[in-house]
């Protein structure tokens, strides 16, 4: 685990671009719980961290399409693949991420 920033940098619903051992990482905040995915959308090598978050996930800012924030599945095309998913700690206000484990 690497610690990514506080838990008071992130706003949440909000995502939060960062870069772990040269991974790109978007955070996302859902109240006491942070996701953690890979910040490049499967469809398109686009940035998620530009995007929004929805009731169905992070949605790419450029063709739409919406991951989980779990799984990382798309839910909706033109994406058809998932993004990765990293696992997350929180210890003593701060976020810690794990990039050698991923799901997907």
């Amino acid at each position: 685990m690497i610690r990514a920033c506080a838990l008071s940098d992130l706003d949440d619903g909000k995502p939060f671009g960062v870069e772990i051992d040269d991974e790109p990482v978007v955070l996302v905040r859902q109240g006491d719980e942070v996701h953690a995915l890979r910040d490049e959308c499967s469809h398109a090598t686009l940035s998620l961290s530009e995007g929004e978050v929805t009731r169905k996930g992070i949605e790419c800012w450029l063709h739409g399409s919406c991951f989980d924030l779990r799984t990382g599945a798309p839910s909706s095309l033109p994406a058809t693949e998932p993004v990765d998913v990293f696992g997350v700690e929180i210890r003593d206000g701060d976020v810690y991420v794990d990039v050698t484990a991923t799901t997907n």
